[in-house]
């Protein structure tokens, strides 16, 4: 079977490993010299502590196993179980926490409140003061920046797999047949658009109106080198907000009685934070869902972002070495994970995962490839 990937971010790369694993010959096409957006301005997390009951989770599951099978195979991923923890204060803080490891499905995320003795032992430089902590033990994390390259290089050892960059696909031509704009056309039985945020041109042409997805922006920072290892990936209570999983009456009287700082509620902000191969720190994030976006970033959330680092790790944040923002593609309907969609007869698209893009794409691509018959 020949197989065309349009995209080369995590999905669509996922998308390239599935059909080279299962024998197929994969042509894969990015506008970019390399891949440059979510795919890459990310945190690397494989984040299963917060996802949906059901089909989320399972998702997010699957695509743990697949993160570890692949990550064994190729090192460069820098691929590593940390686990993750989120510190909790006060009793309401604690409460959502408590609600969490009571669910039918914690034995499955590997769920478990630790106390603040037990967390510290886990990771010694959360140093700040903290009632408890929600230990997850599934979550995991690789290394966002270079996780496409390593394994594009694998796929690279591989005859069946060609990767064209600085080409982009701008109509379909026939059944699984698409034109790039070097006016080259490539024929397969089906074509994948994993095009990421980009929803405009071709995508909207094929998808038509009311396409169900949307644009997010976010900002991020990383810092220098912390000089000591951040032993799990961190989040704060305020994530408890963001994440599905952890709806409940307890979340409610927290949103009632215990509101986000001014900051946080502007922004929709969350602390995330994962300790990087170099040993800086990944840090973030806001949300903003109003178009136009904003072509700058502000600075009152990294402020905001930095007081509640301090206050976790119990020192100085290192030096900031660099800021940006990204923009990733959600599905309006919080329940789906992702759109996939005949769009053309041999072509489909496959955009939508939001934050999930990272830690589900794996699993995103398996199901794809099975549900193509590849």
């Amino acid at each position: 079977m020949e197989v065309t990937v349009v995209g080369a971010g995590v999905v669509g790369t996922m998308h390239a490993w599935q059909a080279v694993e299962r024998g197929h010959r994969v042509v894969q096409i990015e506008r970019e010299a390399e891949a440059r957006g979510a795919s890459l301005r990310n945190f690397g997390q494989i984040w299963v502590s917060g996802r949906a009951g059901g089909e989320e989770l399972e998702t997010a599951l699957r695509a743990r196993e697949l993160w570890q099978e692949v990550g064994a195979r190729v090192p460069a991923l820098g691929f590593r179980a940390n686990g993750s923890l989120t510190p909790v204060r006060g009793p309401l803080e604690l409460g959502v926490a408590e609600a969490a490891v009571a669910r039918p499905d914690a034995a499955a995320r590997g769920y478990k409140l630790l106390t603040p003795g037990e967390a510290r032992a886990l990771n010694p430089a959360l140093r700040g003061d903290f009632t408890a902590a929600l230990y997850c033990e599934r979550d995991a994390a690789v290394e966002p920046r270079t996780a496409q390259l390593a394994l594009r290089a694998e796929l690279l050892k591989h005859p069946n797999y060609t990767f064209l960059p600085g080409r982009e696909v701008r109509e379909v031509v026939g059944a699984g047949t698409v034109r790039d704009d070097h006016g080259d056309v490539h024929q397969a039985d089906a074509v994948v658009l994993a095009t990421g945020a980009w929803l405009g041109g071709l995508v909207r042409e094929l998808a038509g109106p009311g396409l169900p997805v949307r644009r997010v922006r976010l900002q991020m920072m990383q810092t220098e080198p912390l000089g000591e290892p951040l032993t799990t990936s961190v989040a704060d209570a305020d994530s408890f907000r963001y994440y599905p999983a952890y709806a409940s009456p307890a979340l409610d009287a927290l949103n009632a009685r215990q509101p986000q700082p001014d900051t946080a509620a502007t922004h929709r902000m969350q602390l995330l934070m994962v300790q990087r191969a170099d040993g800086g720190l990944t840090i973030g994030d806001t949300h903003e869902y109003e178009h136009p976006f904003a072509f700058d970033t502000v600075e009152a959330p990294y402020e905001h972002l930095t007081g509640v680092v301090e206050s976790l790790l119990g020192r100085p944040l290192p030096r900031v070495r660099r800021r940006w923002a990204g923009v990733y593609a959600q599905c309006t309907d919080p329940g789906r994970v992702v759109y996939r969609r005949q769009v053309s007869d041999g072509v489909w698209l496959v955009t939508g995962p939001g934050g999930r893009g990272m830690t589900c794409s794996p699993a995103i691509a398996e199901t794809t490839a099975n549900e193509l018959g590849w």
